[in-house]
């Protein structure tokens, strides 16, 4: 079984990974015995066109994509005593040696009838898997010498790596004139409301996600604590890490924590970030329960409008 997820030059998508499985639970349904191989860039511990013996194989399938050019004719060349499909692919040129390389070509898309279902559609049902947000930064040099950041992001993105998770980088950095960034706070709220997880060591990382009622795991990127680990507590948000904690733990210890809260944040964590945001929501009726800054603006305004020397003249109360 082979396809371009197979070519060290090549590449695993999505659709080709599910055509893949679509195939073998057809043949594994009619009792065929098969091996799958793997590009070393996609899974280096897989089989690999370096470890297959040609002799040892009757049939080779091509699964999914184009056929076309030197890596399938090269293929057709070491393969030459097979029996040679290919199946739910695409031909872009008939007459090409990638293409009339095959015994039999049954396209997705073949000449002169109309198109057939991608093999993807049919694959088999795929377990649930978390959405999680990842927002990072690797800035805020007004910390100086108690700056981690650079560190927290090179633990968290190796971890975050090895989860079974749809990751998702954010940035809560709006632009207007830059499609890949959110233009409006409500379009960023729209994408985190609609995420099962944030990972971040940003104060608004945090906020916003507890705000649009999702669950956080945050770490503070300042040795010491500052302003994350300020707004934690200010939240009451419990899923919170220290830089130094991460960066002087070993490895497997530092995964260890993340777990914990990972696991946390998407069992009981939920219920207190759906919690947590809907007291947000409320909270101009019931101010006194989340006081902030602005709660004493105007009084202060009033009182120091004309500076040390006294209140300006046309303010109300001044």
């Amino acid at each position: 079984m082979t396809g371009w997820f197979s070519f060290p030059h090549g590449e695993a998508t999505a659709g080709d990974v599910l055509a893949l499985a679509r195939v073998e639970r057809v043949l594994r349904d009619a009792g065929l015995a098969y091996d799958v191989v793997w590009s070393p860039g996609f899974r280096a511990d897989g089989t690999h066109f370096a470890d297959v013996d040609p002799a040892a194989y009757t049939r080779l399938v091509f699964v999914c994509g184009p056929v076309h050019g030197a890596q399938v004719e090269e293929m057709h060349r070491r393969f030459a005593h097979c029996v040679r499909i290919a199946v739910g692919v695409s031909v872009v040129d008939p007459d090409s040696p990638a293409v009339t390389g095959f015994h039999r070509v049954l396209a997705r898309d073949p000449a002169g009838t109309g198109p057939g279902l991608d093999l993807a559609a049919r694959a088999p049902a795929l377990p649930a898997v978390p959405v999680v947000g990842v927002v990072l930064t690797r800035g805020q040099h007004e910390y100086g010498e108690r700056r981690r950041h650079e560190e927290v992001a090179a633990v968290l993105t190796r971890w975050l790596g090895g989860r079974d998770c749809a990751r998702l980088e954010l940035e809560t950095r709006l632009d207007a004139h830059d499609w890949r960034l959110c233009g409006t706070p409500a379009q960023l709220e729209a994408v985190l409301s609609r995420l099962d997880l944030v990972v971040t060591d940003r104060l608004h990382g945090l906020v916003l996600a507890l705000r649009a009622g999702v669950p956080v795991l945050a770490v503070d990127p300042v040795e010491g604590g500052a302003k994350v680990t300020a707004q934690a507590r200010a939240c009451g948000w419990p899923a919170l890490l220290p830089a130094e904690r991460l960066a002087r733990t070993p490895a497997q210890g530092a995964e260890g924590l993340l777990e914990r809260w990972w696991a946390w944040c998407l069992a009981d964590g939920r219920a207190e970030a759906a919690r947590i945001g809907a007291a947000f929501r409320a909270a101009d009726s019931a101010p006194a329960a989340w006081p902030d800054g602005a709660d004493g603006l105007v009084e202060a305004l009033r009182a120091g409008a004309g500076g040390p020397g006294g209140a300006r003249a046309g303010w109300p109360g001044g």
